[in-house]
């Protein structure tokens, strides 16, 4: 791997500079360029040229490692001096002709991630270049910016949104003007028209800085459609903009309908097995599945264990379990290394999605534990695909999670994880991606939060599994070597220093965290737990022993155990609550992709064939059942409530005269006669 096989180099050598000086004459302006390197400083060469020349035609300036060359543009190599790694190099300042142009003319030898520049005129932040591969010529004008100059430049906003949940806002504004910038005004609006605003003030943001904003809501979807946003800012230090034309940055919203919470009727009747797929289309011991969040595509993505020499591999299912299904299944050239043994998956609000190795050591060297969760895109136009040089199509992979066990997403690029060999949770925050098949990985944040001794299975088989609930932060995880589940209030806890294991590499933050609140949820009858699901109220929990699907009611205290669903094939390992609120879950004994439909009685009117119906419906005190004469008067009455319990019990005999509903509290019930689904009736008043 490029990025664990070169040693770190620190020495640097200047090339030869062109006249430099403070004292311009008029009709020349001062010109400075900081050089920001990567990991890999030593792997930059740089010239600066007038407009129109090439490389090693008269330079103005040569920076970097003389030992690199215009030949040797990503030649995959990486010589010895240079800039040192992970620094800022201020070159100049040159005395250049006002309204010229020039370029930058920027080289890496390995040709993968470049250094960034940034150009300063009469000491303003003028332009700014970064970008990727082997050889790039940039070009800028010799000119002051603006004095009042901010615009958007990034959204990491939601893609996929939710009817009835809260949208956060987020993304990176920048000062392309002359002064340093302390308040603003940040404007969003949806199909032209300005929602909300949102006052920013007490910064200091200065000529060519970036700042972060995030912002939540207040948006609440209340309807499923799709949407223009954009995002812009105004009220420049309490001025108009100098430069609006490059203010906003906008971005296509998809809304979608909140996911149904049906778990109430998988405990009424038996519910029915639906298998979906099997080693005839490619399964080979899955271990977790996802839904893509662009629902449009219809796509259930399901991950396969496989072996470690070869990585995982993962089968995309389109239209899965209809007439018109179909499957692609798919391994990264460099799986060995980036999908190792994956024990989960989980799915972005933007598209992309993110794998975590169960394996110590992803270069398989008995070396250092250079090894963490993987971010890829589902885009088909780069997973997968061999074009992207020897690190394969992988968006981002940080190092500090061995045997990762489980993940489950927050928002835009922020991943949780189980980390099964540090016996804790560990908050990813990739923000920014290095893009397919590139190497830096510095651009994250990592937290870590111990105490938890979570214990994975010791054979590195069964999973852990996690799932966060995004209303309240409180992160549901599995704990498989200790038969329980706990759960982590992701909203508590400070940082109290840098992270107790590794690193490996350099990020923007890695801390350890301390004062963070967790407690136990579930600590009796679980044999080997190890998927989890959550919708609404009800946590999902799969057994892998026996095949069973704990249901528990997270909104009640003791958190009490509704009922089981149980499957009858051990195995289970990654269960996920479909877009129409069906179970799904993946066997790795079985090799199988499974539906679990509720039984097709329930919430069914039998009226055809009993001639049996409940009324008045709504009500608000009685319930009466018509045509009863026909039916046995001990024949069981029963009315479950949304949570799956019996909320009434009685008889046909006794029902015949109403059933007393009034102590019911205002809501939807099912009722069942016999083992018949009689219909749904609802509580108000």
């Amino acid at each position: 791997m490029h990025s664990t096989i070169r040693p770190v180099l620190l020495a640097f050598a200047l090339g030869a500079a062109a006249t430099a000086t403070s004292q311009c004459q008029p009709g020349e302006m001062e010109v400075t360029i900081d050089v920001i390197t990567d990991d890999w400083g030593n792997e930059t060469y740089w010239q600066l040229v007038a407009f129109g020349n090439g490389c090693d035609q008269s330079p103005l300036f040569i920076g970097g490692n003389s030992v690199i060359t215009c030949a040797t543009a990503g030649n995959q190599t990486s010589p010895n001096g240079g800039y040192p790694n992970n620094s800022t190099i201020s070159e100049g300042p040159w005395c250049l002709i006002e309204g010229a142009q020039y370029s930058i003319i920027a080289i890496d030898s390995y040709g993968d991630a470049q250094a960034s520049f940034n150009v300063y005129v009469n000491g303003a932040s003028a332009n700014q270049f970064s970008g990727t591969g082997g050889f790039n010529i940039w070009t800028f004008t010799v000119a002051e910016p603006a004095a009042r100059d901010m615009g958007v430049i990034d959204l990491t906003t939601p893609l996929f949104n939710t009817v009835g949940v809260e949208t956060a806002f987020s993304g990176t504004v920048k000062n392309f003007g002359g002064l340093p910038i302390t308040d603003f005004t940040l404007n969003f609006s949806f199909d032209g028209t300005v929602q909300f605003t949102s006052d920013v003030s007490g910064v200091n943001v200065g000529s060519g800085q970036s700042y972060e904003f995030f912002i939540h809501g207040p948006w609440v979807p209340s309807a499923a459609g799709s949407f223009d946003f954009s995002v812009f800012a105004t009220n420049i230090n309490g001025l108009p903009d100098d430069v609006p034309d490059n203010d906003a940055a906008s971005v296509a919203l998809v809304v979608n309908e909140a996911i149904p919470d049906i778990i109430a009727d998988y405990l009424v009747l038996s519910p029915v097995i639906v298998p979906v797929a099997d080693d005839d289309e490619d399964l080979l011991v899955p271990r977790d599945l996802g839904f893509h969040p662009d629902r449009s595509r219809n796509e259930i993505w399901v991950i396969n264990k496989d072996t470690e020499n070869s990585g995982g591999s993962t089968v995309k299912f389109t239209d899965a379990g209809e007439t018109s299904q179909s499957y692609l299944w798919q391994r990264d050239q460099n799986a060995w290394h980036f999908m190792s043994l994956p024990t989960a998956i989980a799915f972005g609000d933007n598209g992309n999605f993110s794998t975590t190795p169960g394996v110590f050591d992803a270069n398989h060297n008995g070396g250092a534990p250079f090894t963490g969760i993987t971010l890829w895109s589902s885009d088909p136009a780069i997973y997968a695909l061999p074009i992207f040089g020897g690190l394969g199509s992988h968006l981002d992979m940080l190092h500090v999670t061995p045997h990762a066990q489980g993940i489950c997403h927050e928002r835009w690029n922020r991943y949780w994880v189980v980390d099964g060999y540090n016996h804790d949770v560990v908050m990813h925050d990739f923000r920014a991606d290095h893009g397919p098949g590139n190497d830096y990985h510095g651009n994250a944040i990592i937290r870590r939060y111990a105490g938890m001794d979570i214990q994975r299975d010791p054979a590195d088989h069964i999973v852990s599994h996690c799932v966060l609930d995004k209303g309240t932060g409180w992160l549901y995880v599995v704990d498989h070597g200790n038969a329980r589940v706990i759960r982590l209030n992701t909203t508590t806890g400070t940082v109290s220093g840098p992270g107790s294991f590794g690193p490996y590499e350099s990020y923007v933050e890695y801390s350890q965290m301390s004062g963070h609140v967790w407690e136990d949820v579930v600590t009796t009858g679980l044999v080997q737990p190890a998927g989890i699901e959550l919708v609404g109220n009800h946590l999902l929990v799969s057994d892998h022993a026996n095949g069973d699907i704990k249901v528990y009611d997270i909104a009640q205290p003791g958190f009490p155990l509704l009922g089981t669903i149980a499957t009858g094939a051990p195995g289970i390992m990654g269960i996920a609550v479909g877009y129409d609120g069906r179970i799904w879950y993946v066997n790795a004994t079985t090799n199988s992709l499974v539906r679990i439909d509720p039984d097709q009685n329930v919430g069914i009117v039998e009226a055809a064939a009993t001639g049996v119906q409940a009324y008045p419906n709504p009500t608000n005190d009685r319930i009466f059942l018509s045509n009863t004469a026909a039916l046995d008067g001990s024949l069981p009455v029963s009315i479950f409530d949304a949570t799956g319990r019996i909320a009434l019990s009685s008889n046909v005999g006794l029902a015949r005269t109403g059933i007393d509903a009034s102590q019911l509290a205002p809501g939807a019930y099912t009722i069942i006669i016999g083992n018949t689904a009689a219909q749904r009736v609802t509580i108000a008043r």
